[in-house]
């Protein structure tokens, strides 16, 4: 019988492999630069697929669209501190190779917690782990191919008067990247939220059902608060899929 200093031996090299996994990891990712904000950068350019396919749906609006790209082709980044390009090189590298990483962790955590659970509390927990990680990834690809380069384009472009130029700073336009991207995730746990809730007898799916209408409004004010565009597109190319995700949050509750 394994005592408590051995699963405590066990729980450090778990720690220490992680670490060193994601150090591994966001070296590489260090390394690649040119093509780490390459991605990062692409929705500030006028030929980013999401408006190559809005351009492509929208010939009757082909004026409009020009003009959007011309002014989006005009933004220009600045970097207003000595040390700022490094240390977002540093965090951005950081946090791909998190990233990149992630399934390796998830496995360590699994094979460290596993051997205390029974058969069938293995397959649920498999399960939950693998269906949380893919909502969270369909979240932060949302945030990457719709809501910020729809959020960027209104706000890059945005001018009070036509004398005050538009001038991203660095750390500005990543950090505003990177949260919208972990906030579209976390938004993307809602089954998972709902299922655990339900779990712990907090949560009733005829609540949820008897609730639909109300949701659906709140959903619709988050959107427009995480949007800031202001148009009716892109609020409800948002507010689908949230929508979405409560009826799926009603479909996985326990019976």
């Amino acid at each position: 019988m394994p005592s408590f200093w051995d699963h405590l031996d066990e729980l450090r090299s778990v720690l220490i492999r992680c670490v060193v996994a994601w150090a591994v990891c966001a070296v590489a990712a260090f390394c690649f630069r040119d093509a780490l904000f390459a991605f990062l950068f692409a929705p500030a350019h006028p030929d980013f697929i999401t408006y190559r396919v809005l351009e492509n749906l929208s010939t009757f609006n082909s004026q409009l669209l020009s003009t959007f790209n011309s002014q989006l082709s005009t933004i220009s980044f600045i970097n207003t501190r000595l040390a700022a390009q490094f240390t977002t090189h540093m965090q951005v590298a950081a946090l791909a190779g998190l990233v990149i990483a992630f399934p390796f962790l998830i496995q360590q955590v699994y094979s460290f917690l596993s051997p205390a659970l029974y058969p069938n509390e293995k397959r649920a927990a498999g399960r939950v782990i693998s269906f949380g990680t893919i909502l969270f990834l369909c979240g932060v690809a949302l945030n990457y191919l719709i809501i910020f380069p729809f959020a960027f384009r209104f706000l890059a472009t945005y001018q009070v008067q036509p004398e005050v130029v538009n001038q991203i700073a660095l750390d500005s336009y990543v950090s505003t990247l990177l949260i919208l991207s972990l906030v579209m995730g976390l938004l993307f746990e809602m089954p998972m939220v709902a299922w655990a809730l339900g779990k712990a007898g907090i949560l009733e799916a005829a609540w949820l059902k008897q609730y639909r209408r109300h949701a659906l409004v709140a959903l619709m004010i988050l959107a427009a608060v995480i949007t800031p565009t202001g148009d009716a597109f892109t609020l409800m190319l948002v507010t689908i899929p949230l929508y979405f995700l409560y009826e799926l949050s009603i479909l996985v509750m326990p019976k």
